[in-house]
């Protein structure tokens, strides 16, 4: 197959934000109906309390706290990757990144409102910032809440003008093929760009500065979450591993997020021309590495509280190997790491199809992972007569469906109006001049050799 011409790549990249289909509307209202339905649900719990909710004495965080760590690690998706494989100058990545760093903005969205949703009184959420107040009350600033809130606060910012920077000659080209209220609403988010070479020289500049800064973020952000468990004295918690351990699985099911957005943009928008089989060969290949990586850390946990023999943690090990919580372990093994190690270490295995098999297994496994170090810990602390059991009610399990319908009904909105892969990064691969990008900072095709 040809490669597309630079006009070819701008009609079919344009055609979503150009041309709405009937399916669109009715994806948008089933998803919308289901994020309805979690909102009513969240209400409810503010009317009625926490108690019609499973969370109790001594399970004081389940599904609210499983999805708030889920999230946050997904976000990992996005920036993180899309910096690294920019900064490596990995000419693969060109129709990636967007699809990427979109995953981060929406997912720390989704992912921050869990700690406010977990909150009793989650309208007093604004005593979490350090604001300036007659009467002298700030924040705990030994509280992981606070952590949390300067963390995210800073990856949100970063990640949103990391994602916006490079979108901004996709505005001016929406809207120099746009008039009316379409042209001025694009034309102020264009920024007044007309493509000059000083232009392109302090985009480029900007994008590698970001992608510098925002590495140190994006690993910073979930060593803070982990360090909501790890700071405190709870059996199996109080681990030095967990900051690396957090940041691994956030990459983990990271990548995986983004095989399976890619596949379904891929099949629905007809991008076959745009992503690639290699592009998921690669993304296949560090979602391997990092289930390899995964597994070493999960080994290494166990096998020290198993050597260690602590009668308090060993009760936690037990009940998650064999005892009731057995079945979501093993499942989380299988998922994570029995499923995806033969379909990803074979190429043959390695197509699309096989990439997204093992994705959607290994979000399911890290999801369960998550609940796995939240609540068996909880529910089987120090001494024996103060353990209890949790199981979710139908409150948290609307409100958990209605966050995966949030992405996805976001995912569909941007994709609707914004390019979902960068058209001019595709130009700029495809035919790089000096008046597009600067020689500086021009990136070579793969596998061309330089002496």
């Amino acid at each position: 197959m040809s490669e597309p011409t630079a006009l070819r790549i701008s009609d079919d990249l344009l055609r979503p934000l150009l041309r709405t289909s009937w399916r669109f509307y009715v994806l948008v209202a089933f998803l919308g109906s289901i994020v309805l339905m979690g909102l009513g649900s969240w209400f409810y719990q503010m009317y009625r309390g926490f108690g019609i909710t499973g969370i109790n004495n001594p399970v004081y965080w389940a599904f609210y706290i499983t999805n708030f760590v889920f999230w946050i690690g997904i976000s990992h998706a996005g920036t993180l990757i899309s910096a690294i494989l920019r900064l490596a100058n990995a000419g693969w990545r060109r129709p990636v990144t967007r699809c990427a760093e979109v995953i981060t903005v929406f997912a720390l969205m989704i992912g921050a409102l869990f700690p406010i949703i977990h909150l009793g009184r989650p309208w007093l959420f604004f005593w979490l910032i350090p604001y300036p107040n007659h009467r002298g009350i700030w924040p705990n600033f030994r509280s992981p809440l606070v952590w949390d809130f300067f963390a995210i606060t800073t990856y949100l910012v970063g990640s949103l003008l990391f994602l916006f920077l490079p979108m901004i000659p996709d505005f001016a080209l929406v809207r120099d093929k746009s008039t009316g209220l379409r042209r001025k609403i694009y034309g102020a988010l264009a920024l007044g760009w007309r493509g000059t070479t000083k232009q392109w020289n302090r985009l480029e500049t900007a994008m590698q500065i970001m992608a510098i800064a925002i590495i140190p973020v994006a690993v910073s952000v979930h060593t803070i979450v982990s360090f909501d468990f790890s700071m405190a004295p709870v059996p199996m918690w109080h681990s030095t591993v967990f900051g690396p351990y957090f940041v691994a699985g956030a990459i983990f099911s990271g990548i995986a997020g983004l095989i399976v957005a890619m596949a379904t943009l891929r099949k629905f928008l007809h991008l076959e021309d745009y992503l690639h089989p290699v592009h998921f060969q690669n993304l296949g290949k560090l979602l391997l590495l990092m289930s390899l990586l995964w597994t070493y850390f999960v080994f290494a946990e166990r096998l020290t509280i198993w050597y260690g023999n602590e009668p308090s943690e060993m009760a936690v090990f037990w009940v998650t190997q064999r005892g009731s919580f057995a079945p979501l372990f093993w499942t989380m093994v299988i998922c994570n790491f029995v499923l995806p190690f033969p379909i990803l270490a074979i190429k043959k295995l390695r197509t699309i199809g096989g990439c997204v098999v093992a994705s959607s297994g290994v979000l399911v496994g890290m999801w369960l992972e998550r609940f796995l170090i939240v609540v068996p810990s909880l529910g089987h602390k120090y001494l024996p007569y103060s353990w209890g059991v949790y199981s979710p009610r139908p409150v948290e399990i609307m409100i958990t469906i209605s966050t995966f319908a949030a992405m996805t009904l976001l995912y569909v909105l941007f994709a609707k109006f914004v390019p979902i892969i960068s058209i001019w990064e595709l130009k700029a691969g495809g035919h790089p001049s000096p008046a597009l990008i600067p020689p500086a900072t021009a990136e070579h095709a793969l596998g061309e050799a330089y002496p």
